[in-house]
């Protein structure tokens, strides 16, 4: 059979996907391979042919990001050269059902892709909430098979869900804040975090244990109880294309230092509010445009996309997700 290079391409990363979860798999988490997690990320949402199995509904946005001095003391990244880098962003809802309404009390994404120097790539995958929803793949699965429709009604079945909210208490802490925190106003409105501990390597070899997030310099804003209802259920797209065009949306990158006994491997779990801040940068975003045909629509944001001066830690879920991201990338980028 005659092979485009597409098909080519698309064998490449599926296979990378799969030795890579095979180099780092362990017996606990056998029943959380990635295409089986994709498959149920499916079962969950549908397939839309062509597009990405979570995160689905998005909007494109491009600026730089300046890095700091300061930051530069931790990380001999070239993120932090104090120039200008291009950045691609992608905003997005969390769930693979592009009809989502924009009200929906689910997580909000932010994607970047920092393009280096020597045609270097630098990914950052963040969301709203300041832990995530699970410290293992497994209990990742294990809430996409649970919140699965029930064929008869079209909605999960509420006995599931319950036990898997009793039986997973690692989940507890990232749904209480979603539960209790309403969607934002607009995407230039919201901080992201990028939930996983990360290392930074310094010029001089030291390694020192960082978390970030990025602050908007507009300010927290959430829907109003009232809004939440009556709101469109897809208005954050224009509201920040419009907000663009008014001018530049920044975020301040900030760092948390870690402190020996902070939980390295476990995206579920906070540091303390004590731990030093650092100013690493600031993100301008100076356009924003629908994903269709645009920058950000083909880039498959793995969060192991990483240029020198900055290492993933051990955390299970952190390693988990290149893998699982490859898949989707070639069952979409082959039509599927």
């Amino acid at each position: 059979m005659l092979r485009t290079s597409g098909d080519v391409c698309m064998i490449s990363v599926l296979t990378t996907a799969l030795l890579f979860s095979a180099t780092h798999s362990n017996a606990a988490e056998t029943d959380a391979a990635p295409d089986k997690v994709v498959s149920a990320l499916e079962n969950t949402f549908g397939v839309t042919p062509g597009e990405r199995r979570n995160h689905i509904k998005g909007t494109c946005a491009a600026g730089e990001f300046i890095g700091t001095t300061e930051a530069a003391v931790y990380s001999r990244s070239p993120l932090f050269s104090g120039k200008p880098v291009p950045v691609v962003a992608r905003f997005s809802l969390a769930g693979g059902n592009p009809k989502v309404p924009d009200t929906a009390k689910s997580g909000r994404g932010m994607a970047l892709e920092f393009r280096l120097p020597n045609a270097s790539l630098h990914h950052m995958t963040m969301l709203n909430t300041p832990v995530f929803g699970a410290a293992t793949p497994k209990t990742f699965l294990d809430l996409m098979v649970a919140t699965q429709p029930d064929p008869a009604t079209g909605k999960p079945d509420p006995e599931k869900v319950k036990a898997f909210k009793a039986s997973h208490p690692d989940n507890a802490a990232q749904a209480a804040f979603l539960a209790n925190n309403n969607p934002p106003t607009n995407y230039a409105n919201s901080s992201y975090w990028g939930i996983h501990t990360f290392k930074f390597i310094g010029r001089d070899n030291k390694t020192t244990l960082v978390r970030w997030r990025f602050v908007p310099q507009d300010g927290e804003q959430r829907l109003s109880d009232d809004a939440l209802k009556s709101s469109p259920p897809n208005f954050l797209e224009q509201a920040l294309i419009d907000r663009v065009k008014s001018g530049p949306v920044r975020y301040d990158m900030m760092l948390t230092i870690g402190m020996p006994g902070d939980p390295e491997n476990d995206p579920t779990l906070a540091w303390p509010d004590e731990r030093k801040q650092v100013k690493a940068g600031t993100l301008t975003i100076t356009s924003a445009m629908p994903q269709k045909g645009a920058a950000c629509e083909k880039i498959n944001y793995d969060p192991l996309t990483m240029a020198d001066g900055i290492e993933p830690t051990n955390d299970p879920v952190l390693l988990f997700r290149s893998p699982a991201y490859a898949l989707s990338f070639a069952k979409r980028s082959g039509g599927l």
